[in-house]
């Protein structure tokens, strides 16, 4: 017997890379969005004692934080991009309350949130 009575018809699958473009498009992004207060930065400098300079989407510089249920989940070094809460107190400090990983950086690149940030690194 041949295969293709054992089996039926096979299809031709073609590898296009634009087919494989506009699929990876037709997906919604699933990254976690700032809400409320919150805003996006990246991390520019650590001083040490889980605080570090913050560089904000809003053009601020500012001193943050990482609150302690999050000390253990959150390793952050330079240039991370994370997600910070401004403190209702004093507007030049705030607290870590999430980190993108790669992808997730990857997909807010591609939706331009980041431009203003990484222009300067």
């Amino acid at each position: 017997m041949t295969t293709e009575q054992e089996f039926g018809d096979f299809e031709e699958i073609s590898n296009d890379e634009e087919e494989n473009n506009e699929e990876e498009n037709k997906f919604p992004s699933r990254v976690k969005m700032p809400r409320g207060k919150e805003l996006i930065g990246i991390i520019v400098q650590r001083f040490g004692g889980n605080r570090m300079e913050i560089k904000t989407t809003d053009g601020k510089s500012r001193n943050c934080r990482v609150p302690g249920r999050y000390k253990r989940r959150l390793w952050l070094r330079p240039k991370d991009i994370v997600i910070i809460v401004p403190w209702e107190d004093d507007d030049s400090k705030g607290d870590i309350i999430y980190k993108y990983n790669p992808n997730g950086v990857n997909q807010l690149k591609k939706q331009g949130i980041l431009s203003t940030l990484t222009s300067e690194f």
